[in-house]
């Protein structure tokens, strides 16, 4: 404080400056501290937070992602060996079929040709006997009276078809195509001799036609010539 001369006291002008230029001073100081400690603050802050957020995600990405190739690794080492074992049932399921098939018809055609009494135009157990005893009742009496005109080469003529048919389908050679004869076979029987069966379920030749159909749709695919043969063909080119 300074005295004037009439004994009255006045502040220093420099105290009012010093107080004036000090307030804004430490107001712009803390403005400053405070704008520069509140942005580090909040920079500090949403940076730890959003890294936590961002590692965090980043982990509970990885997790899932770890998660999903663990649970698709286990899934695939469960599902691989029953889907190999379907797939190698599906590809043989015709086999039981073809091998009963294949070995009925060898069968069916050697006993007919080594038997001299059934390849007789006439007589007990003959063909030519077989042919008029069934032929009023067949479905179609022309294959019948086709069959009557010579017996003997028509019991031939089923014999080694049934043996060609059999070999075929054994070996699997043109498979499809023995099915179809096999089948042919089956349906000329079923029309005739099987034809009278009643209730129709009796005549086991539609069983027999029946049956080759899914060998005339598929063919032989595992454990045949035919097989073998496109096999080699892949390779070749």
């Amino acid at each position: 404080m300074a005295h004037t001369a009439d004994g009255h006291e006045r502040a220093a002008p420099h105290s009012r400056r010093t107080s004036g230029e000090r307030g804004p001073r430490f107001a712009g100081s803390a403005g400053a501290g405070g704008g520069v400690g509140a942005g580090a603050g909040g920079d500090g802050s949403a940076g730890e937070v959003g890294g936590g957020a961002d590692a965090g995600g980043r982990g509970g990405s990885g997790g899932r992602s770890g998660g999903s190739r663990t649970g698709a690794g286990r899934g695939g080492d469960a599902g691989g060996p029953y889907r190999g074992w379907r797939a190698d049932a599906s590809r043989y399921a015709l086999l039981p079929l073809r091998l009963f098939l294949g070995v009925t018809f060898v069968y069916a055609g050697l006993d007919k040709l080594t038997d001299a009494r059934f390849l007789a135009a006439s007589g007990t157990g003959s063909l030519g006997e077989l042919m008029r005893s069934v032929r009023d009742g067949s479905a179609v009496p022309w294959l019948v009276d086709l069959a009557l005109r010579d017996p003997v080469l028509f019991g031939y003529a089923i014999g080694v078809g049934e043996v060609a048919v059999g070999l075929g389908t054994l070996v699997g050679l043109l498979a499809r195509v023995a099915a179809a004869g096999g089948a042919l076979i089956s349906l000329s029987l079923w029309l005739t001799v099987s034809w009278q069966s009643d209730p129709y379920y009796y005549g086991n030749d539609l069983a027999y036609l029946m049956a080759w159909l899914p060998l005339v749709l598929a063919g032989a695919p595992a454990l045949s010539a035919d097989a073998a043969l496109a096999a080699r063909r892949r390779r070749t080119r």
